[in-house]
Formats: structure tokens, C-alpha cells, sequence
């Protein structure tokens, strides 16, 4: 088999198994499918519910579920996951699967890490001001434990790596009080711990320069905003009348629409790797107030995927990376695996775009 034409890292949930929190927060039993599982239709031609086909409303306690997910990435040029992790001040939560990863040396499949450093709300269920868990920088002392705890991760030889550096993506390394200095830190420390040190990536810069946070580049997304039809253009008495018709209704945008502005002009400040989008529709989760990507299809993707890889394609391998959100995270309608409706038709496209002698 040869070489995929770009190294394919596809964002992981870990929501999918039962955890104290959120029984406290949500009900007994909550998981990612309980919102998937209620989902409804908000117009004609809507698609939901989206419900899973191959792997079923698996649980990510179970072993032949993460090697499953492992083996059909594979089989489609993926070459690994980057798993969501939640540190909150020394708490962790929903780490059990990437633990057991780990731990057990299997699945033999690559990975990396994702920060997703922001407070947990209650957003999923129209309370965006019930703060679940905050997150917080307690200080130095708080990240030397964060850098220990992850080591044995970072040693791991599936840690994916750029340049030999265990690669750390952060979701929003604009909120962390004196980024320069804390990377500086887990740099510092990564070294003194045998390794070349840590390539670190931002998923979201906010409106700051990434090299001035410290960054070695961005895997940053773009989602058009919410209720386009607000403009100050427009007349008050326009607006209204717009409210009133789609009041109770998501935002929703055609998928084809926004295809050209899913990738963000590059941050000429460092490196940029594409991070592709290839469905979204979080109504399952936020109902009204959600998101949707309308009529998003296999052969869109292909045109957004064909995008990605021009932006790496003249790389050398090691910086021809491109990411996708996401593999799993169906509450936001935002995945690879199979559905349904489209069954590996998403998957056969990253195949196809980024793995085409791979076959199937």
C-alpha cells in the first residue's frame, strides 16, 4: 500500500459511555446517544434523527468498539485519532476510553490529544448560564501536574509527532492566562523528560496572532454564525417579521453555500493545517438555538476534502497534515462514521481524496 497523500487526524469523542457527572447533571445513563436518540425534525427535508449503521449505539468501555473504530480509520487512510481531554484544575473527566487506550496498548492505531479547554454549561439544554464545571488556571503548579499526568501519553510511541514532538492541540490556548509562558513551560519540562520538546496547536486563536501565543501552528474550523438574516442594514420592522417566521426554528445554511469559507485564510504568523467540516447539525443538542449545515452530502465533502489537500499537498509529509471534525461527535451531527442514510460514503471520500491506491 502506498503512502496517503496527507496524514489524516480525525478529532474523538470520548462521550459515549456513562460517567457520575453527568448522571448527576443530565438523568442516569447519559451519554452522547441520549441526545442523538431524541433528536427531531425542525423543517421539511430536515435529516434527523441521524442514527448509526456499522458500529451501532456503541460504548467506548468496551474494547472491540475502540478497535472497530481503529480498524475502519485505517482502512481509509486515517492515520489516527485526536482524542478530546478534559482537565479541569486537576479534574479530569470522560477519560476513561483514551486511559484504557493507553494503558492496554490497544487498538495499535495512533493518536494525539486535544485540550478542550472551556466551562461546561448547561447549553445542551437551553440553560447556557448554569455553569457545570468551570475551567480555570489555578497557576503553575496546576500545569506542571497537567504536563505529568499526560507524559506517559506524550511516550507512548503511537503519539503522533511532528517534527519527532509529540503533537498537543489546544482548543482555545487564548484563554489560558500568559500562554507564552505556560507552552514555554510544557516545553521546557518535555525536554527535561527526554523528549524534542512538543509541537503545540490551536484550534482557535480568537483574535489574536497565533505566534504570539506561543503556537507552532493552527488546525482552526470555521461554522458561519447564527441567524444570518441580523443585520444593522436591515429595517427593524424587516427583522421582526423575520424573527416571527422562523422563531422555533435552528439556524440553517446550505452546505453547498458556505463550502468556499469552511477553511479559514491562513494565519501567516505560523503554520496552518486545514481542519475540514464535513456535516453539522447540533439541534440534537441545542434544539432551536442549533446549528445546521443543510443538505450536506458525500459529494460536497469531496469538493471541501479536494480544497484541504491543496492547502498541504506541496508540504514534505511530516507538515502535510489535515485535520477533520470530527469522527464521532454525532449530537452535533459532526462525523465520519457510518450513518443510515449515507452509510461509509463519508469515509469512502477521505479515501478516496487522501488514500486512493489504499483500495477498501
Amino acid at each position: 500500500m502506498s503512502s496517503p497523500l496527507a496524514r489524516v487526524i480525525a478529532f474523538y469523542l470520548p462521550q459515549f459511555h456513562p460517567i457520575p457527572e453527568n448522571d448527576a447533571w443530565w438523568g442516569k445513563g447519559f451519554t452522547e446517544w441520549t441526545n442523538v436518540a431524541k433528536a427531531r425534525r425542525f423543517f421539511r427535508g430536515h435529516y434527523q434523527p441521524r442514527l448509526p449503521a456499522d458500529l451501532g449505539f456503541y460504548d467506548l468501555r468496551v474494547p472491540e468498539t475502540r478497535a472497530a473504530q481503529a480498524d475502519l480509520a485505517r482502512s481509509v487512510g486515517v492515520e489516527g485519532f485526536c482524542y478530546y481531554h478534559y482537565w479541569f484544575a486537576g479534574k479530569r473527566i470522560l477519560e476513561r476510553p483514551f486511559m484504557e487506550v493507553l494503558a492496554s496498548g490497544a487498538p495499535d492505531f495512533p493518536f494525539c490529544l486535544c485540550w478542550a479547554n472551556q466551562t461546561w454549561t448547561g447549553i445542551w439544554h437551553g440553560a447556557p448560564k448554569r455553569i457545570l464545571i468551570e475551567q480555570s488556571y489555578p497557576g503553575e503548579s496546576d500545569h506542571r501536574a497537567h504536563f505529568e499526568t499526560l507524559l506517559p501519553a506524550f511516550r507512548d510511541p503511537r503519539y503522533i509527532r511532528i517534527d519527532g514532538k509529540p503533537l498537543f492541540v489546544l482548543y482555545q490556548p487564548h484563554t489560558i492566562p500568559e500562554p507564552q509562558a505556560v507552552l514555554g513551560l510544557w516545553r521546557r519540562l518535555a525536554i527535561e523528560a527526554g523528549l524534542p520538546g512538543l509541537y503545540f496547536l490551536g484550534n482557535d486563536a480568537g483574535s489574536f496572532k497565533a505566534s504570539d501565543l506561543g503556537l507552532d501552528g493552527l488546525a482552526k474550523y470555521h461554522l458561519p454564525q447564527r441567524r444570518p438574516w441580523v443585520s444593522k442594514r436591515r429595517p427593524v420592522e424587516w427583522l421582526k417579521r423575520r424573527y416571527e417566521r422562523l422563531r422555533g426554528r435552528p439556524t440553517v445554511y446550505s452546505y453547498r453555500d458556505v463550502l468556499p469559507d469552511l477553511l479559514r485564510p491562513p494565519d501567516p504568523s505560523v503554520e496552518n493545517f486545514p481542519c475540514l467540516i464535513p456535516n453539522w447539525d447540533n439541534t440534537p443538542r441545542s434544539g432551536e438555538n442549533g446549528l445546521v449545515l443543510h443538505d450536506a452530502t458525500p459529494d460536497l465533502f469531496r469538493e471541501h476534502a479536494l480544497q484541504g489537500l491543496a492547502r498541504v499537498r506541496e508540504r514534505d509529509r511530516e507538515h502535510r497534515v489535515v485535520f477533520i471534525k470530527s469522527w464521532n461527535e454525532w449530537a452535533e451531527g459532526n462525523y465520519l462514521e457510518p450513518d443510515r442514510r449515507f452509510g461509509r460514503a463519508f469515509l469512502d471520500v477521505v479515501r478516496e481524496v487522501f488514500a486512493p491506491d489504499s483500495g477498501s
